[in-house]
C-alpha cells in the first residue's frame, strides 16, 4: 500500500497545515492556524477512534443483516488504513528517538 494515500486519509489537515507559515504560541510550542502539534495529534487520534467504532458499528449490522456488505467491507478498509498509519508514525517516532539519542553529545 502507498504511504501517501494512507497520509491524505489519515491527515486531512495536513494540506492546510503544509502551506501555513509557524507561529510561536509564546511558550515556545509551534501553532499552525491556532492548532498547536498536540492538538492535531489528538484529533488525528479521536478520528482513528471514530473509524474503528464505525468498523464494528457496521459489522455488528452485518450480523443482523441490516447492512450491505459493501458498507462493511469500506468501514474496515478504512480501519485497517487508520491502523496502519497509526504504527507508521508510532514507528518513525521511535526511529527519531533512536536518532536522538545515538547523537553524540
Amino acid at each position: 500500500m502507498a504511504t501517501a494515500p494512507i497520509l491524505n486519509v489519515a491527515f486531512p489537515a495536513a494540506d492546510a497545515v503544509k502551506n501555513q507559515a509557524f507561529e510561536s504560541n509564546g511558550v515556545g510550542t509551534p501553532k499552525v492556524n491556532g492548532q498547536s502539534f498536540s492538538e492535531l495529534m489528538r484529533q488525528v487520534a479521536v478520528d482513528g477512534i471514530d473509524r474503528t467504532n464505525t468498523s464494528e458499528t457496521q459489522a455488528t449490522k452485518s450480523l443482523n443483516k441490516s447492512t450491505d456488505i459493501v458498507d462493511v467491507v469500506t468501514a474496515v478498509t478504512n480501519a485497517e488504513v487508520t491502523l496502519e498509519t497509526a504504527i507508521a508514525v508510532r514507528d518513525r517516532i521511535i526511529q527519531a528517538y533512536q536518532n536522538i539519542i545515538r547523537m553524540p553529545v
